[in-house]
């Protein structure tokens, strides 16, 4: 038997273990690739591309805050005096009295809702606290028409003279205080001045817009000489004062969490309620509102600078609802010239009365009371009455000598009583005095005209469809020409007039107590055509 040296044998077998080794990690590692995915290499090179263009979206983009819908939650947001308030007594028993009369609050919100987005707005602008929203609440209640014993006016309450100071206009006609827009951008101009004054601190800023910069000024030497404190809370100032800021502070707590102090917030759109629409100088505002088939009044609230309904002597504008924006437009531009009324004040005299007045200035007793807002007859010497010419076309002479001219002196006659006729109305149309045709008739002021009366009339120039405001109107009408109209549902004055091709005042003066807001349906008119 051959036996191999114990070296070579093992070197061979360890060769031969060495091969079949080999050749099983060879079967593993190609067992491996058919197992796994095929993937070549430009498409790993692809998806890795693909990955870095188109990243989650959650990842990529920040999603936008929405916008509160709600007025109150974008005040709450905007709210910055809230540090301000921790635990204090004065705070306390403010917020204690706004929570135990939650109708306040509720009420002066309502009142406010046609304003309060202008205001946030403007604040907004200005980056203010938002708390400062709230301060009409306090200092009026909202209420554009608010006076003080203090002859302040308007949702800031402005003196005369602070108003004046910030350009705010005050005439017989208009006044600025209480102009919406004027006003609050006059008391965010004056509130950013006085946190300036007082280096930056809002709460004394705010007291300086109650009591005023010199008496805050004062307190603030006062402690400083003695040592003391010289923040609102520790300053010697007057009793209003004192408990001003903190009603203010207590009023934002209220709204920031109205649920907890048993206090409703009705919910107010945070959008513009009114926008502002270019006007023409002697515009009646019950006219423009009869126009836009709106309310008198909602109109007035809007634009509460014009004391006497009449857009004289301010701005060349006037706030309506954001909807009746573009009708006013298109109805204001459709105006005739001669359609605008002009104008002019007259001081009362001694030994005048209404009747004089209204003669000399081709008017009725009614249209000038009306006009004037007069609850009576009376005058005092001194008092300014404002007097309306159409079209600033005034008849050179009186009425009466007018008439006089044109037809002659007629003797007795009867004058049967017609339904809604009045003795005014009567003795204007006629060309007679009051007092004679009571006196002819042994009739007193509080003597009742039935329906079918005869009245004795002496002179005069018979009677007309007018009732004497210009020479046009004075022409004796004939019973032909008399027409009368039922109002509808949904009927004005305007509509009326503009139906019938009629002039507004002449349907006023003819039916001298109807307004657009007394009308009612079936309610009779008349009108003289011609």
């Amino acid at each position: 038997m051959f036996l191999l040296p114990f070296s070579s044998l093992d070197s061979a077998a360890l060769a031969q273990r060495a091969r079949a080794l080999a050749v099983l990690a060879c079967l593993f590692i190609a067992g491996c690739q058919n197992m796994a995915p095929s993937t070549p290499e430009n498409d790993r090179d692809t998806d890795r591309a693909v990955s870095l263009q188109q990243e989650p979206e959650w990842l990529s983009q920040e999603a936008e805050p929405e916008e509160p819908r709600d007025i109150w939650e974008r005040m709450r947001e905007g709210f910055q005096l809230q540090d301000e308030i921790g635990v204090n007594p004065r705070i306390e028993q403010q917020r204690l009295w706004f929570a135990s009369n939650p109708s306040f609050l509720e009420n002066a919100s309502d009142r406010g809702s046609r304003y309060i987005h202008y205001v946030v707005e403007r604040l907004e602008e200005r980056n203010m606290p938002m708390e400062l929203a709230l301060l009409p609440v306090i200092e009026s209640a909202y209420n554009p028409f608010a006076y003080s014993r203090s002859h302040a006016v308007g949702i800031w309450q402005f003196i005369p003279s602070t108003g004046r100071h910030f350009n705010l206009r005050q005439t017989n006609w208009y006044d600025g205080r209480r102009d919406i827009v004027a006003s609050t951008n006059a008391a965010m101009t004056y509130l950013s001045r006085l946190h300036d004054m007082f280096n930056g601190d809002w709460l004394l800023a705010l007291a300086a817009y109650n009591a005023g910069e010199g008496t805050v000024s004062r307190a603030i030497e006062r402690n400083q000489k003695l040592g003391l404190p010289t923040d609102y809370w520790n300053l010697p100032l007057p009793k209003e004062t004192q408990a001003y800021v903190p009603k203010l502070l207590a009023l934002s707590q209220i709204v920031m969490s109205p649920e907890a102090y048993g206090v409703r917030l009705d919910p107010i759109a945070n959008e513009p309620y009114f926008e502002q629409v270019a006007s023409k100088p002697g515009l009646d505002l019950a006219r423009v509102a009869a126009l836009v088939d709106m309310e008198e009044d909602e109109l007035q609230s809007l634009n509460p600078a014009f004391k006497k309904g009449i857009t004289m002597d301010g701005p060349q504008h006037l706030l309506v609802p954001t909807g009746k924006a573009e009708l006013l437009n298109a109805n204001l531009a459709l105006m005739k010239p001669q359609q605008v009324v002009s104008w002019q004040e007259y001081r009362v005299r001694n030994g005048d009365n209404l009747h004089s007045i209204a003669n000399r200035y081709h008017l009725t007793v009614n249209t000038l009371k009306d006009v004037n807002k007069l609850k009576s007859n009376s005058l005092r010497v001194g008092q300014i009455l404002s007097i309306p010419a159409a079209g600033d076309r005034e008849p050179s002479q009186p009425l009466h000598q007018q008439v006089a001219k044109a037809t002659p002196s007629a003797g007795p006659r009867n004058y049967k009583v017609k339904s809604g006729d009045t003795l005014w109305q009567i003795a204007n149309s006629n060309n007679v005095s009051l007092k004679d045709l009571q006196r002819w008739n042994k009739l007193n002021a509080r003597s009742k005209l039935s329906l079918g009366q005869s009245l004795v009339i002496h002179g005069g120039s018979g009677a007309s469809g007018g009732t004497g405001n210009s020479v046009a109107a004075a022409k004796p009408a004939s019973r032909q020409n008399v027409t009368y109209y039922r109002v509808k549902s949904g009927d004005s004055l305007y509509l009326i007039a503009q139906r019938f091709k009629v002039d507004l005042k002449h349907l006023q003066r003819w039916n001298p107590r109807s307004n657009s807001n007394s009308l009612k349906p079936g309610q009779t008119l008349t009108l003289y055509l011609n």
